[in-house]
């Protein structure tokens, strides 16, 4: 059964808090990332978790999608605890951070399990996100402890 690819564009940061959650235990590896600097452009590709099917009901499949996160305007990318290879290892998405900063540039920051993070620097707030080809079922589902 074909799905509907999702695309998103994020202009704002409460865009951006929707992108975040719609790649909330996405999957990365190290190798699946390209910033392009002479384009200005940070390229992710990502398996993501396809919350949103999950949600429709008891008895749906757990499903992941390859998804292209897609950054314009960026004039530079830092990254914390990110290993240069990561072979058979992934980095857990988690979440996303906006900040607007003193010179009218926004700080993105994608933040990921183990305290790995990366840092772009953008111009404008110009952020795609773009599901590729067709779904696959995934074994498993994320699960999160809450400390309450």
């Amino acid at each position: 059964m074909k799905t509907e690819n999702l695309k998103l564009i994020a202009t704002s940061s409460d865009d951006l808090r929707v992108i975040a959650a719609h790649l909330q235990d996405a999957i990365v590896f190290s190798n699946d990332i390209a910033h392009l600097k002479k384009n200005k452009i940070l390229l992710m590709q990502l398996n993501r978790f396809m919350w949103e099917d999950v949600e429709k009901g008891v008895f749906r499949k757990n499903k992941r999608i390859r998804t292209v996160l897609k950054f314009e305007n960026v004039t530079s990318v830092f990254s914390k605890n990110i290993p240069k290879k990561l072979d058979d290892n992934f980095l857990d998405f988690l979440t996303i951070e906006t900040m607007k900063l003193p010179d009218n540039n926004y700080e993105i920051k994608l933040i990921f399990s183990g305290n790995a993070a990366i840092k772009v620097i953008v111009e404008v707030i110009e952020v795609k996100l773009d599901d590729q080809g067709d779904f696959w079922e995934s074994k498993n589902k994320p699960k999160h402890n809450f400390l309450y």
